[in-house]
């Protein structure tokens, strides 16, 4: 799978479970073993543990199966080695404690927005009128 397909299967497997603060480093110039490392963040331990198992989930349903997942027992921080990407899911605090965007914090990837589907039913959705708030 190409590295930039795999990346955005990665960010949209984080957003379906609501992951926080997700960003995309390049590190291929940093490190021979892998290209793109991702961190994000989970509310909670609970979240974690769901967002980085989506992960793993999204990416073996496209058949680029996790070569491994280390973290889960107390889910502050899992991470999912895909090969050619590292996905670090962290709560908040221990985010903030390892700060791995000053380690890895070279060249940030800007993610071109997925294209919306089409939509199959036959009535366009047409925008509700613009409101005009008054201030006293």
């Amino acid at each position: 799978m190409d590295i930039r397909k795999k990346q955005r299967a990665v960010v949209e497997a984080l957003e379906d479970v609501k992951g926080r603060d997700i960003v995309v480093y390049n590190v291929a110039r940093l490190s021979p073993i892998f290209e793109r490392v991702v961190i994000a963040s989970g509310d909670s331990t609970r979240q974690v543990r769901a967002l980085a198992d989506r992960v793993r989930q999204h990416l073996k349903e496209l058949g680029a199966p996790a070569q491994s997942m280390e973290g889960g027992r107390n889910a502050e921080w899992m991470l999912v080695d895909l090969g050619d990407i590292v996905v670090h899911v962290m709560h908040p605090s221990v985010r903030s404690y390892y700060n791995l965007e000053e380690i890895w914090g070279g060249k940030e990837v800007r993610l071109k927005k997925a294209a919306a589907a089409p939509r199959r039913s036959g009535n366009p959705v047409r925008a509700a009128p613009a409101r005009r708030v008054r201030r006293k």
